[in-house]
């Protein structure tokens, strides 16, 4: 694998390449120092070799220096708000990390909820993790490892839809795909705090989280958002014991990033023992 840190806009791993981009390059932070520490780490429990490339001599010298030192930088805490220079159709203007989020397609929701559970791909579809790796829809090229995972996002973020559409295609999402042509996927919202003290926890320097093999509903999902169009295929399948954490919300939205923000301000509003209409949000409980 290869780090190639640069001014990208955004960070995403496609390829055999994590395409790392520090939110205020030619600067790195510490927080960023260890995300690179975790991707090194992660990568040699799986046999596979890492190199940094960048054109940066200074910021080349700092990430050796994390690498030779990591008990300075591991326990850097998360910040509160991760600043992406490429989210400019971003409200908050980055990554919120309260809340963490997976976002599948519409079609799996009915085994999610049959087993109360979120599966890793390998689980959820019975095939191996080799097997899945070489699908055409694993257009990133994802390693067979990922598989193994449940994987989240941060809770504002539209890159799980953005999966989402991109496993649907087969292909990278285009303009069109993410705006005229935007199917928006369901939704899980956990929060942050409880989804790391899991034991199946790992993080991998890249994704927000994630969780080896399973993830029980019941314990840990704090609301789960489906689009509004659903509700009546849906509805009556939604376990009675998660049916007070389900919602539907009307995708009245220009694009994924339009559609992102209305979802993350509903899950603001949203108590368990109470709700609260905010932020113009559209939206039925389940009952």
């Amino acid at each position: 694998m290869v780090v190639n840190i640069a001014n990208h806009g955004g960070s995403i791993v496609w390829d055999g390449i994590y395409y790392f981009a520090p939110c205020d390059y030619p600067n790195i932070c510490d927080w960023e120092l260890k995300n690179i520490i975790l991707f090194f780490e992660y990568e040699k429990k799986h046999n596979r070799k890492t190199e940094i490339v960048c054109d940066n001599n200074d910021i080349v010298t700092k990430v050796n220096y994390a690498l030779a030192n990591p008990f300075l930088y591991i326990h850097t805490p998360k910040p509160s708000l991760i600043t992406v220079p490429v989210c400019t159709s971003c409200k908050q203007g980055g990554c919120r990390t309260d809340y963490l989020c997976h976002t599948t397609e519409i079609k799996f929701l009915e085994p999610i909820f049959k087993s109360g559970k979120l599966l890793s791909a390998v689980n959820a579809r019975n095939k191996t993790a080799k097997e899945l790796s070489v699908e055409p829809r694993n257009a990133a090229k994802d390693t067979p490892d990922y598989f193994d995972y449940v994987m989240f996002t941060w809770g504002n973020c539209f890159a799980g839809d953005n999966i989402v559409m991109e496993r649907m295609l087969n292909r990278s999402p285009n303009q069109h795909d993410l705006s005229v042509g935007f199917m928006p996927g369901a939704r899980f919202y956990f929060r942050y705090e409880e989804i790391v003290n899991h034991s199946g926890y790992v993080n991998d320097g890249h994704h927000a989280a994630k969780i080896k093999h399973e993830l029980s509903l019941l314990d840990y999902l704090h609301c789960c958002i489906i689009p509004e169009s659903h509700k009546a295929a849906y509805e009556k399948i939604v376990p009675h014991n998660l049916a007070d954490r389900t919602f539907y919300v009307k995708n009245n939205c220009k694009d994924i990033w339009e559609w992102s923000e209305k979802v993350y301000d509903f899950v603001l509003s949203y108590n368990r023992s109470n709700m609260h209409i905010g932020g113009g949000i559209n939206e039925t409980k389940n009952n």
